[in-house]
């Protein structure tokens, strides 16, 4: 299990409440075990981070990226951030809002495989 950090849960119950048009779209696809029967959680708290979607069972996560992140300093801050979950053994898939929005058949496609191959 996974340690984190507790006065992230109510921002965490927010962002689930106010989910972008991405995420949902993604969500719909992947809630209930659509995915070879793995669950996936929505803005997971690990350690000090939030991360979209979650699959503990395959220890990947699931950033859908909007516009804030091509910034130079975001940029950096996700390369970061990427690293510590890395330490911890769990796989960062990144996808922008577009290609969530206009391509989910290859976006789920794409996770499906990083699944099996996992």
């Amino acid at each position: 299990m996974l340690l984190y950090n507790g006065h992230l849960k109510s921002y965490s119950r927010d962002l689930r409440n106010n989910q972008t048009d991405a995420e949902r779209c993604l969500w719909a696809r992947i809630r209930m075990k659509q995915l070879n029967g793995l669950p996936f959680y929505r803005q997971k708290v690990i350690r000090n981070y939030i991360v979209d979607f979650y699959c503990p069972q395959k220890k990947l996560v699931i950033e859908i990226d909007g516009r804030q992140h091509y910034t130079e300093q975001m940029i950096k801050k996700d390369k970061s951030r990427d690293k510590h979950l890395n330490n911890l053994g769990i796989k960062i898939l990144r996808y922008n809002d577009h290609e969530v929005l206009t391509n989910i058949t290859g976006v789920v496609e794409d996770i499906l495989e990083n699944l099996t191959n996992k």
